[in-house]
Order: C-alpha cells, then sequence, then structure tokens
C-alpha cells in the first residue's frame, strides 16, 4: 500500500524543535538542499547537521560522512531529511533505523515503497515526496 502524508505529522515535525540530519547537503549553493536547509535552520529554528560524502561543513555547520559518523551528543535525530535520488534513499533510511532517529523526510521526487515499510515498521514518522520549504506557508511558518 502506498504511503500517505499525515499534515498533522508534518506540522508536528516541523514545529517541535530539534536536530534535522541532511543528507545529501554540500557546498553546492545551485542545489535545493541548501537553500531548503537554511529555511529548516533559520525559519524553522531546527539544529541542522550536513551528512556528504566528503563530510564537508555547510552553513558554518560541522558536516559527516554519515550518519553513524554523528557523535551520540548530537541524538537523538528528530528527522533524516533525505536529498538523495531514490535508488540511494534505502540505505539512509536503514542508517536512519540504526542510529535511532525518530522521522525520515524524503524530499520531492524522492521515493522507495519497501525503505518507507520498513522505517514506518521501526516506528519512524514518515513524509515523502514533500519539501519543508514548500509546507512553510500551510503550517504558517
Amino acid at each position: 500500500m502506498a504511503h500517505v502524508n499525515d499534515p498533522a505529522v508534518i506540522e508536528r515535525l516541523m514545529r517541535t524543535k530539534g536536530t534535522w540530519a541532511i543528507v545529501g547537503l554540500t557546498t553546492n549553493e545551485w542545489r535545493s538542499a541548501y537553500d531548503v536547509s537554511l529555511f529548516i535552520r533559520d525559519r524553522m529554528g531546527m539544529e541542522i547537521i550536513p551528512v556528504n560524502l566528503p563530510g564537508d561543513d555547510v552553513h558554518g555547520e560541522k558536516g559527516y560522512r554519515s550518519l553513524a559518523d554523528i557523535p551520540a551528543e548530537k541524538h537523538p535525530i528528530a528527522v533524516v531529511d533525505c536529498f538523495v535520488n531514490s535508488q540511494k534513499v534505502g540505505a539512509v533510511i536503514d542508517q536512519a533505523i540504526g542510529v535511532g532517529a525518530k522521522a525520515v523526510w524524503l524530499q520531492l521526487g524522492v521515493f522507495d515503497e519497501a525503505a518507507v515499510q520498513r522505517a514506518e515498521a521501526a516506528g519512524l514518522d514518515v513524509v515523502v515526496n514533500s519539501c519543508p520549504a514548500r509546507e512553510g506557508w500551510r503550517v504558517g511558518i
């Protein structure tokens, strides 16, 4: 059965202060993750953690190569926001489950039904094919 986003879950995730690990956030200003991560940090008031293959810092925030590399004092991770292609998101979701994240958010066009089902079975909140910057108007952020 296909996942259906719950507007109440989206609003709760966007309004509850916490740490968002943003997988795929790099220093490339032309990628959507760059601006959306600023919205998450500056408009929503969340702590952000860039996660990218080189482990680069972004927006002055310490970057890590994987979710598993994020130090324990940064846990629990409230949301793992996925700016990766659909073929890679299953591995990211499995990492999110492994580190005890509370939710996964798959950006526009990112989807893997089997991985979404694994996340839901593990008790994570799941949002798919959505963007916090686009949802902001609906929840008044």
